[in-house]
């Protein structure tokens, strides 16, 4: 292990919408934030300043050297990760690189990272639940070998299909309390089939996980991670105690990977 990785560095996840990033100190997280896609490539071996939140471009260690710091990337878009291939020091992560066994050729990148920091940050078994752009789940047994999963449209998704396939059908904006679930509008129609769908399917996974492993962690992660605990919470009368929610599961599947 180099000196170097003992420094401060980034972590970047390319995901389907945006780019999450993470600064770590050693192997202590900093600080996590989001941000838009580049448009252009990275010139100069530099970070454009405009990625960074004020707070960390303030910091008074980092502000000269934030922009040139190690950055350890996963993508699953091919298009943005090669405006980043001009940086360096990078450190790409592919799926290969990942030990996870039974790891199938055209599986993303960020669910195998995902289910690989759950397991190794919470125990094995697990089963990752990652409400992204996407909703999914994947199943790793006590041996760290993938059982499968499945992928659907995540929440944002389904309410944006709902509008650009139909003629009259509202924009609808999620709030954390449940819905109605006999609607009398349109919007709470939708909000109603949407959140309670996915709550039952999330319901049935799990549930079905657990028949087969019982003392099985059981993972939220993703950005509507919040937002599904909330409605967790408010729909479930029995606590199911294995139930964890963290959003940096991805950040620790890349820092195991970066320290390896």
């Amino acid at each position: 292990m180099s000196e170097q990785k003992f420094l401060d560095w980034l972590c970047l996840t390319i995901g389907n919408s945006r780019l999450h990033w993470a600064w770590f100190r050693d192997r202590q997280l900093q600080l996590s934030w989001n941000s838009e896609y580049l448009t252009e490539p990275v010139v100069n071996k530099t970070i454009p300043s405009d990625i960074f939140p004020a707070s960390l471009l303030k910091a008074p260690l980092l502000k000269d050297k934030l922009s040139q710091l190690p950055l350890c990337l996963a993508s699953v878009v091919p298009a943005q990760t090669r405006l980043w291939q001009g940086y360096q020091p990078l450190q790409q992560i592919n799926l290969a690189d990942i030990p996870l066994q039974g790891i199938y050729p055209t599986m993303g990148v960020d669910r195998a990272l995902a289910a690989w920091g759950a397991g190794k940050t919470y125990g094995f078994p697990c089963l990752t639940i990652d409400a992204g752009t996407a909703l999914t789940f994947t199943g790793v047994d006590e041996r760290e070998k993938l059982i499968g999963g499945a992928i659907l449209p995540g929440l944002s998704l389904q309410l944006k299909s709902l509008v650009s396939r139909t003629a009259a059908l509202p924009i609808v904006k999620l709030t954390p309390s449940l819905p109605n679930r006999w609607a009398l509008t349109t919007t709470q129609a939708i909000e109603s089939g949407i959140v309670y769908t996915i709550l039952a399917g999330i319901n049935s996974f799990i549930t079905d996980w657990l028949e087969q492993f019982p003392q099985s962690r059981i993972i939220f992660t993703g950005g509507d991670t919040f937002l599904l605990k909330k409605y967790w919470e408010l729909g479930h009368k029995t606590e199911i105690r294995q139930v964890i929610f963290d959003t940096n599961l991805l950040f620790w599947g890349m820092r195991l990977i970066y320290f390896a």
